[in-house]
Parts: structure tokens; C-alpha cells; sequence
């Protein structure tokens, strides 16, 4: 027995659960409660960091199979060109690294996704919000310092100016652009006529969450996600294994806090951003009872 996430949980095992939930509802004479139910309220109860910290979770934890399978892919790749060099000019080495890096490349769908699920909006238009932060039209930001110049277009009437680059490698901003989406969204349900919620909700959806995500959201989050990942490169880089020690030591307590989803996102960023993940810990479910280190 232990208290968690606002539960007290009570571990009967196997079969006995069942008896005594059935049991406790006949004495209590309360109904039973979906899982859904069980969480929201739950939820309710603890602070609003603890549930910012599982949104973001409950957003980066279903599209870890997909970031597995591609990293997978992509090391045991890289391996067999070692064997093999030969391999990094074969037509299979071209078709395979193009299966590697797909979720990297279009990495702000899916997250766009999943967080139009969790925040309760339409699943295809969030993936329209996350399509329009990748679009061929922006210059894609791992061309940035390569570029001879970057376009720009004036915003909000010409008040100031901003950068036409893509979000590629960046998921805190789409993770907010999907967040105002779906809440604009839910907004207009409500106050549009039946008749014309078809045509006017997405239409008014995807334009403004489209220009407020290019104009403030992701020049505003994108800058304060590039600190915070800056941040934790320069930490994890300490000397002496200084870095390791204080990952390690911080490690356990957010998960005693119930606060740990946050490494998905930083992870998300870090392997979106730089390919590379030195530290930041993958957990897997709970039957499995242990933690990958990459």
C-alpha cells in the first residue's frame, strides 16, 4: 500500500483485485469508475507542475516506439557500414537511411499529434499545425548556418519582423501551438452554429493558431527551449564526471515526485537537435521495472 499521484493505492494481486473491487462497490453502493475518470481525478489533485510535467508524458510517451524503431535502425545502420564501408554507397544503405531518420525529420507531426490527442482537439488538424512549422517553404533550421541569408515577412501589420525558418528539431513549441489549437478549437464548438461549425471551426482554427505559432509561439519558445537544452549540454559536459553525478543524484527524486515525464521532452529535443542523447534516461513500462540509459 502506498500513496501516489493523489490514489492511495491498495496492491491485492491477481484475481483478489476483482473480488474486492466488486465488494467494496456493493458496501460503498458508489458505481464503478473508468480508468479516464480515475485519472482526471487524480489529477485534479495534485499541483499544476506535477501535471504539466505528465502532460508532457502523457505527449512523448506514445511516440517512443517510433523514436526507438528509427534509432534502432539507424545504429544497427551505421554498424554494418563499419563492417562493411562499402555498404554507405549501395542503394539499400540509401533506402534504409531514409526508414532511420523519418521520424527525426518529421518529428513535429508527430508530436503534433499525440498532443492534439492528450489536450482533446482534432488529431488531423493538429497534424496540419504541426505540418505548417516543417513546411518546404521555410528555410529548414539545420540549413540556418549554411545559408547565404534568411527570409523574413513582416508580422502583425508590419509592426516588427520574423524569420521564415522551420521548426525542425524543436518540440516545446509545438507542443504549445497544439495546446492553443486545441482550446481555440473547443472555444469555437461552442459559440459556432451547428451549420457552419463544419467549414468555419477549422478554417478559423488552423489561421489563427498558424500565424500566431509563426509570429510569436515559435520565435518566443523555441528560444527559451534552445536555453533550457543548452542548459543541460553544458551540465551533463561538466568535468570529472561533475555532470553525470548530478544527473544521477537528481534522477531518483523526480521519479519519487512523480515529475520524470520531463526527460521525455528534453530527450525528444536533444536527439530532434543534435542526434546525439548522452544521459537523459527512456522509462519503460512499468512491468518492466528498470530504466534504459542511452
Amino acid at each position: 500500500m502506498f500513496f501516489a499521484s493523489g490514489q492511495l493505492q491498495i496492491i491485492f494481486g491477481t484475481g483478489t483485485v476483482n473480488k474486492v473491487y466488486d465488494e467494496s462497490l456493493q458496501i460503498a453502493g458508489i458505481g464503478a469508475a473508468t480508468k479516464e475518470e480515475v485519472k482526471q481525478a487524480a489529477s485534479a489533485r495534485t499541483s499544476f507542475w506535477k501535471r504539466a510535467v505528465k502532460t508532457l508524458g502523457d505527449v512523448f510517451v506514445p511516440i517512443i516506439p517510433a523514436i526507438v524503431a528509427s534509432g534502432l535502425l539507424m545504429g544497427l545502420l551505421e554498424g554494418l557500414c563499419k563492417i562493411y564501408p562499402a555498404m554507405a554507397q549501395s542503394g539499400a544503405y540509401t533506402i534504409l537511411h531514409l526508414f532511420s531518420n523519418a521520424a527525426f525529420v518529421f518529428l513535429p507531426v508527430l508530436i503534433a499529434i499525440s498532443a492534439a490527442r492528450v489536450f482533446g482537439g482534432n488529431l488531423f488538424l493538429g497534424a496540419v499545425v504541426g505540418m505548417i512549422m516543417i513546411h518546404p517553404d521555410l528555410l529548414n533550421a539545420w540549413s540556418v548556418a549554411g545559408a547565404e541569408s534568411i527570409p523574413t515577412a513582416d508580422a502583425w501589420f508590419g509592426l516588427y519582423q520574423i524569420n521564415l525558418v522551420g521548426y525542425q528539431g524543436h518540440v516545446i513549441p509545438v507542443v504549445i501551438a497544439v495546446w492553443i489549437m486545441c482550446m481555440l478549437e473547443k472555444k469555437l464548438h461552442k459559440i459556432v452554429p451547428e451549420i457552419l461549425d463544419l467549414f468555419v471551426t477549422p478554417l478559423v482554427t488552423v489561421l489563427v493558431t498558424g500565424y500566431l505559432t509563426l509570429t510569436i509561439i515559435g520565435p518566443v519558445f523555441s528560444w527559451i527551449e534552445n536555453g533550457v537544452l543548452s542548459g543541460m549540454q553544458f551540465l551533463i559536459t561538466l568535468p570529472f564526471g561533475i555532470g553525470a553525478a548530478v544527473c544521477g543524484a537528481a534522477y531518483a527524486p523526480t521519479v519519487v515526485a512523480g515529475v520524470h515525464h520531463m526527460y521525455n521532452a528534453l530527450e525528444a529535443g536533444l536527439l530532434s537537435g543534435t542526434g546525439l542523447n548522452t544521459w537523459m534516461p527512456i522509462a519503460l513500462p512499468a512491468a518492466c521495472l528498470e530504466t534504459v540509459w542511452l
